[in-house]
């Protein structure tokens, strides 16, 4: 499906689709039906009757198979304790999982999330301590991993900054190309008080999948306000992203996700600001940057913020405009190579 000069194959995130509450084979249908290339699973919505079982990967292999898209997976988990209770869960129980479905999917990645948003929690440990017990788990997992041929893509969420993953990665002595990697989902890093062409630099050789999202940073009294719109419409500079993630010569594909809802960081607050420490005035001015041209594309009415609950009702076409917007504005890079 792919054209020859696109340097990309540009599918989807199942989360996008979420309201619609469609099947694997449905989600996939949907894809083939809407010049999507492929699906990355971030969740499967199962059939009744159904599990995620031999039987049901071999379904989905066979069908994008027979539809020419590809297919990614997701189930991966990194932090090794339970955010709610504090209770240690068996990770490597979770991505040995993970990363057995992804290999009888013939995919060499699994992303990985696991909640997030500890830094808006008064309760919550400090990031050191998450970084360290997740760098001993993970370690751990690396021959497993490198024995199913599995990347741990962890993703660019609401956890930890590109900073802290890098500080990760080195504790656990990983390798680009290896047992561990990134998930880049470019909105996200807004959210982490990272300018987004600033942090996929810094973690461009770990990339290995992506969730490409769009989104708008506005300033209001109370902080930074971040909130997704449709890909190609927000601030987040996908000519640059995709520029620098072609120069990784290798295949990697750019699978939107799209959602309502918005995100208050009350950078105001010096406790919160003090969780992130690697932010410096360089990066703080360019969000304020991009803040005013948030300011600007919603007083013209280009984007506004949908909540949470509206979401099914501008899903489909908003995950339609953007597929075609990712696939114009990386056509244009394509048209260049």
């Amino acid at each position: 499906m792919t054209d020859e000069k696109q340097p990309f194959e540009i599918g989807l995130d199942s989360y996008s689709l979420k309201p619609l509450n469609l099947s694997p084979l449905a989600c996939l249908e949907w894809a083939a039906a809407n010049g999507a290339d492929g699906v990355q699973f971030s969740e499967v919505n199962l059939p009744p009757g159904r599990a995620v079982d031999g039987a049901l990967l071999q379904d989905l292999a066979q069908f994008a198979k027979s539809r020419k898209l590809y297919l990614e997976w997701a189930g991966g988990q990194h932090i090794p304790f339970d955010l709610e209770t504090g209770k240690p869960i068996d990770l490597a129980s979770i991505n040995r999982g993970a990363a057995e479905q992804a290999a009888a999917l013939g995919t060499g990645a699994i992303r990985s999330c696991s909640g997030g948003l500890m830094r808006w929690r008064d309760d919550s440990p400090a990031t050191e301590v998450f970084i360290k017990a997740m760098a001993e788990s993970l370690a751990g997992q690396r021959r497993m991993l490198e024995d199913l041929g599995v990347t741990l893509a962890i993703e660019t969420h609401f956890e930890f900054t590109s900073f802290e993953l890098l500080r990760l990665f080195e504790m656990t002595g990983a390798q680009p190309g290896g047992f561990l990697g990134i998930c880049l989902d470019t909105m996200n890093l807004l959210t982490m008080i990272e300018e987004p062409v600033m942090a996929t630099r810094r973690l461009l050789p770990w990339v290995v999948m992506t969730h490409v999202k769009d989104g708008g940073i506005l300033l209001r009294e109370n902080g930074l306000v971040t909130f997704p719109v449709a890909a190609g419409d927000g601030v987040v500079d996908f000519i640059e992203i995709f520029g620098l993630l072609e120069s990784l010569g290798r295949p990697l594909r750019l699978s939107l996700e799209d959602h309502g809802g918005e995100f208050l960081l009350p950078v105001f607050d010096q406790e919160f600001l003090g969780q992130f420490p690697d932010v410096t005035p360089l990066e703080l001015t360019r969000l304020l940057r991009l803040s005013l041209l948030t300011k600007k594309k919603v007083d013209a009415g280009r984007i506004a913020i949908v909540e949470r609950s509206r979401w099914p009702e501008v899903c489909e076409e908003r995950v339609r405009r953007g597929l075609r917007n990712i696939r114009e504005i990386a056509g244009r890079r394509g048209g260049r190579s």
